[in-house]
């Protein structure tokens, strides 16, 4: 039985991992032997040419984890119910962007890096489809047969991100999902074209005509054959639908109060919803595409990993390390971070965070110092008193002095700390420990924000630097094509 535990479609290889159980009828080895025999089949794999192993023979794969798993009941004693058998990694490529070789070698990687060199494995590459994939398949149980491989929370997202990286490594392309600037007509769009789709569109179309009023919109909307329904939340139906909808759940640029702000030439084009900066861009017929970015740091970075396939990159790849570039590359793309301008403007902005933070931190810190040097001090003079009162009764003696002097200098310091408070009032302990609690529990309140904060300064500080080292000659290009751009 198999279990899939999580799929990646969208960037590099399409990842999935499935756990294996022992099958209902069949014995433990019978239940890896499906698996395994499957994965190793010749006419997939051409004649098990493109097939590769760690720490296990493919001849005998099946009998070593199979001894593994009676082994580690030997040795630890314990029988797990349900117990995973094995793991098994699909890794899917984009058609023609691979060799089986290249893909195969990928897998390896993949899955050392995976389970750390822990656990022996298989990487079966299957060409017998337009595109091509690995069966990587390792035995839950460690190779000295003690533990089993360890389960964790989003298990698979941290395999798919790995499989991202190695794939940016070995320069692969990067499948990015469709930008929000970039947006283009419903109608030309893979999916089939929803009624909202429909009703998005006709909006355009209304738009086109250059009311001068939401009314007047909605007008519009009326001789192209909607029933409108006024309210709290407008809403139209058209013609072959059965239910109104409202328009502010159309989304960004089609909400009422957005529509409102476009025709009256409000609205301005923002990186978020990607919308129209005033009723020119209506008028012009653009109401459908917007203008794609020049400078778009996905995919210049990636047509430098793309350069391991051309002339010119190992002298390249000496000066870069390939692991930071994609590091770079999958944070950006995390973050949805395109331009240069944006991560310039984020890494500042997390920057001010950081210090902004760092400084209430310190603030908080010194005030929780100050506490506790005054009840020390507090502590100190009721300690010290009667010692103290014995030496001004003794006329300040020179001899009683110096058989207290530790004593009478703490009580001395206490006096000196508590003429900074008016007529030197002693404050109370009770207030004092009442405000260190305060103090002390706003400081843990503000520590999380500020761990984060260093966080993600730091990731956006090193992300640019590795793009200003990657892209050097780029973007200097870029920034002085847009000084030298005339004024529109």
């Amino acid at each position: 039985m198999e279990a899939p535990i999580f799929v990646g479609g969208k960037d590099m290889a399409a990842t999935k991992l499935i756990t294996m159980h022992q099958n209902k009828g069949l014995s433990v080895m019978e239940s890896i032997a499906n698996r395994i025999k499957y994965a190793s089949n010749d006419l997939k794999t051409e004649d098990g040419q493109y097939i590769s192993t760690y720490e296990c023979d493919i001849k005998t794969a099946i009998q070593e984890f199979d001894f593994s798993k009676k082994e580690y009941l030997r040795i630890t004693g314990r029988k797990i119910k349900g117990d995973i058998l094995a793991y098994q990694i699909r890794q899917s490529f984009k058609p023609g962007e691979v060799t089986p070789e290249e893909a195969n070698a990928i897998g390896y990687e993949t899955a050392m890096r995976f389970t750390k060199g822990n656990h022996a494995f298989l990487v079966a590459t299957h060409t017998d489809k337009a595109h091509i994939h690995n069966h990587i398949i390792y035995n839950s149980t460690t190779l000295d047969c003690t533990h089993k491989f360890k389960d964790f929370f989003l298990v698979g997202l941290a395999l798919q991100r790995l499989s991202d990286e190695i794939c940016l490594e070995h320069g692969l392309s990067v499948i990015k999902p469709r930008p929000y600037a970039e947006r283009v007509k419903r109608t030309e769009f893979p999916w089939k074209k929803t009624k909202r789709a429909t009703v998005c569109e006709d909006i355009d179309m209304a738009l086109s005509r250059n009311p001068s009023s939401f009314a007047e919109l909605l007008a519009f909307l009326g001789e192209m054959g909607y029933e409108v329904k006024p309210g709290v939340h407008t809403a139209i139906r058209g013609k072959d639908q059965k239910r109104f909808v409202r328009f502010r759940s159309l989304g960004p640029g089609y909400t009422e109060e957005d529509l409102v702000k476009i025709i009256a030439g409000e609205m301005q084009q923002d990186e978020k919803t990607s919308k129209w900066k005033n009723k020119e861009a209506w008028r012009k017929g653009s109401a459908h595409v917007y203008k794609k970015r020049e400078f778009d740091l996905l995919v210049d970075i990636e047509a430098k990993l793309r350069q391991g396939k051309g002339p010119g990159y190992e002298r390249w790849a000496k000066i870069f390390n390939l692991k930071q570039i994609s590091q770079a590359l999958l944070f950006l793309q995390e973050n949805n971070v395109r331009d240069y301008e944006a991560l310039a403007q984020k890494a500042d902005a997390s920057s001010k965070l950081f210090n902004d933070l760092a400084g209430q931190i310190k603030s908080y810190e010194k005030r929780l110092s100050e506490i506790a040097e005054m009840r020390k001090h507090i502590y100190g003079f009721a300690k010290t008193k009667e010692i103290y009162e014995g030496y001004k009764k003794s006329g300040y003696n020179k001899k009683y002095f110096e058989k207290y002097r530790e004593e009478i200098t703490i009580h001395k310091a206490a006096k000196e700390a508590f003429s900074q408070y008016p007529k030197g009032k002693i404050p109370k302990m009770k207030d004092l420990n009442a405000e260190y609690s305060e103090v002390l529990s706003e400081k843990r309140k503000l520590y999380q924000d500020y761990q984060q904060a260093k966080k993600d300064m730091k990731d956006y500080l090193i992300a640019k630097k590795n793009i200003d080292a990657i892209l050097g000659d780029e973007l200097k290009k870029y920034q002085q094509r847009e000084n030298e751009a005339p004024m529109k």
